[in-house]
């Protein structure tokens, strides 16, 4: 299917469309490898921020992006295009190599996005093993992971869309420390998290990620396409560390639920996407969820909220 056509058979679709995880689990288990790999060399070429926010990507009117990445005497930038299909890989010098996003491998797209940067003229080694997934198979050993379905992928991003709008409403109405609404690649979800402004107990056990990642009381929401016992695209929120009381604590809406092995909650994008309301679903999701962290946790709202 041309992109045109997939263009137009989107437009026809409702504005939140469905996405069973099942009906393209291949595809997300293959650009969730590319993502790792394009978001390898972020991670390599960006100092490092604060809780790992110089990691993920951000979303656009065509997909997503590294944003500008600085090599050298120069700068980068690496866009997915969910409309046309391609990666796009530009240099500050108004270079630009594409790469066309369709059925490979990913020890293909490996081969081809990193003599894509040679070409280019940047030079850049990653650690080839995936993170945050089980089973991994380093990206140049890769030759499992192979489907790409662009419909799907088109509608994975009009959802992102959606959400990384609501999810910066939501958090324009705290004034304290907040996270941007960022994409993660390693665990290929959407985020935006709240601190409390104290630091956080130690976690027994935790590695120099996770120490970074937690150094502080937060509390986080976010969205991800799914997996394991989740058959669908999901909104999540938790608080870390989870404040006794908070799985038991009543939000909204009603079709929410804790998730005892997870410790998040949940909401199902199909209830989200079938509310008559759909955005006032989601925002009373965020903020209930919010709410409880932050009343258990006795955060100062009056100082933090606006």
């Amino acid at each position: 299917m041309t992109p045109e056509a997939i263009r137009s058979r989107a437009s026809d679709d409702e504005d939140l469309p469905a996405l069973p995880f099942e009906s393209w689990k291949d595809t997300v288990a293959t650009l969730h490898m590319w993502a790792q790999i394009v978001g390898k060399v972020r991670l390599k070429l960006c100092p490092l921020v604060n809780h790992w926010w110089n990691v993920p990507f951000y979303i656009t009117a065509r997909g997503m992006t590294t944003s500008v990445m600085p090599y050298e005497e120069r700068d980068i930038e690496v866009q997915f295009d969910f409309i046309e299909h391609k990666i796009l890989i530009e240099t500050s010098e108004g270079r630009v190599v594409a790469m066309a996003m369709a059925p490979q491998s990913v020890a293909d797209f490996y081969k081809k996005f990193m003599a894509a940067l040679s070409e280019l003229g940047v030079s850049v080694r990653i650690w080839t093993m995936p993170c945050e997934v089980p089973d991994p198979i380093p990206f140049d050993q890769d030759n499992t992971h192979s489907a790409y379905d662009p419909e799907a992928a088109h509608k994975f991003w009009r959802i992102l869309v959606w959400v990384d709008q609501i999810f910066k409403e939501f958090r324009a109405g705290f004034q304290g420390k907040a996270s941007p609404v960022h994409f993660f690649w390693g665990s290929f979800d959407l985020a935006v998290t709240r601190f409390s402004g104290r630091p956080a107990p130690e976690r027994p056990g935790a590695d120099s990620i996770t120490r970074e990642a937690y150094s502080h009381e937060v509390s986080s929401a976010g969205f991800w396409p799914g997996g394991g016992d989740i058959k669908g695209p999901v909104f999540y929120s938790y608080a870390a560390p989870e404040p006794p009381g908070f799985a038991e604590q009543r939000v909204r809406p009603q079709a929410a639920f804790y998730h005892p092995q997870m410790k998040e909650f949940l909401l199902m994008y199909d209830d989200v996407r079938t509310a008559p309301s759909p955005k006032d679903a989601l925002m009373d999701f965020l903020q209930s969820t919010y709410s409880a962290a932050a009343d258990l946790g006795k955060w100062d709202r009056k100082s933090l909220e606006r």
